[in-house]
């Protein structure tokens, strides 16, 4: 018997060539290393990772140590699903952890009290009239700092022609000795009550699926996802086909920038501080989200869904270390080796992909 059936035009459908869609892929190694934690678990601590092992009828899950998993990645997972975008595009952006630490310090000063225990804020940056805020003006400050960050790599990338990896390094640098500047490295402290909600309890949580969900939807319905995989794919092509290829690298940045805006401050919120050397090593920890979650340096493959469960895989890692005892250098090494599968990964199933075409 065939193995191919025809379809429309007398085109045939061969099912040697048929590939299950890489996001279950990324999903079964997720239940696989969860599945080596709990065995790991049951030998060396006697408990579980994920279950409740108190033998409660509540819920068959250990609900704190999820919820501690979800919010750890959830902050970094909201730079993922931009550095994601601009992976797509066959770019890279070293600069999103540094723009992160510049604008946790710029948009936490806009968000300041004038009066902590009935004296005047003793950490207050301006004086009385940008003291009080209302909260949408510290959140437009970080919007619009991550934005203007990320326009600036897009023109670098775009226009100028630097290589996406320099021009990004000297965001990064740039950024991170803004965030030392501004201040003079001293933290920023004491908001008002209106911006601390943001980032309370499960808020990130909320807000990283619901932008995950938007931009699965955008990435996968919308004019801007079919640009910006046709980009990564050949922008060559894109090009002669009418896509205006540095227009569109300008938005992908402005959008990894906004995100990375937005991170920070729902990251001062939840810690109620801003430091300068918040969101130290954020962008590699995003990278490896995006390259675990599937998808390609290479560009023109890859997705939104596939970088939320490449987050959990990193929260399950970081949280399976621990509940081990064991240092995070361990975790750092098992991180390595895994982004580096996950890249050679993709090149041969590249391989085996062209050449069965």
């Amino acid at each position: 018997m065939s193995d191919t059936s025809h379809g429309t035009g007398g085109l045939t459908f061969d099912k040697s060539k048929r590939q299950w869609p890489n996001e279950l892929n990324v999903l079964a190694a997720l239940f696989l290393i969860i599945g080596i934690f709990e065995v790991l678990g049951a030998i060396f601590v006697g408990q579980s990772l994920l279950f409740d092992s108190n033998d409660r009828f509540d819920s068959i899950f250990n609900e704190q140590r999820l919820r501690i998993i979800i919010i750890q990645v959830a902050i970094v997972g909201i730079i993922a699903l931009g550095v994601t975008q601009v992976i797509i595009t066959a770019g890279i952006d070293l600069s999103s952890g540094s723009v992160l630490g510049a604008t946790a310090m710029i948009a936490m000063s806009f968000a300041q009290v004038s009066v902590v225990n009935g004296n005047p804020n003793p950490k207050a940056i301006f004086g009385p009239a940008f003291l009080d805020l209302p909260v949408i003006v510290p959140i437009f400050v970080g919007l619009g700092c991550g934005i203007l960050a990320g326009i600036i790599n897009g023109i670098l990338v775009a226009y100028s022609r630097i290589p996406p990896f320099i021009a990004t390094l000297g965001m990064m640098l740039f950024a991170r000795g803004v965030a030392q500047w501004w201040s003079s490295g001293n933290p920023v402290s004491f908001p008002t009550e209106s911006y601390a909600k943001i980032g309370a309890g499960m808020m990130p949580v909320i807000i990283f699926l619901a932008l995950a969900v938007l931009f699965h939807l955008v990435m996968n319905y919308t004019i801007y996802g079919k640009h910006t995989y046709a980009i990564g794919s050949n922008e060559a092509a894109a090009r002669m086909s009418g896509i205006n290829v540095p227009r569109h690298l300008v938005l992908v940045y402005a959008i990894a920038g906004m995100l990375a805006g937005l991170s920070a401050v729902i990251l001062t919120s939840k810690n109620l501080t801003a430091q300068s050397g918040m969101g130290l090593s954020y962008e590699l920890d995003a990278i490896a989200m995006a390259v675990i979650g599937g998808v390609s340096l290479f560009g023109g493959r890859g997705s939104i869904i596939g970088t939320v469960i490449g987050a959990l895989i990193i929260g399950v890692i970081t949280s399976g270390f621990t509940f081990l005892r064991l240092g995070a250098f361990y975790q750092e090494m098992v991180l390595g080796c895994i982004i580096v599968g996950a890249v050679a990964l993709d090149q041969w199933q590249q391989k085996r992909a062209a050449a069965k075409a």
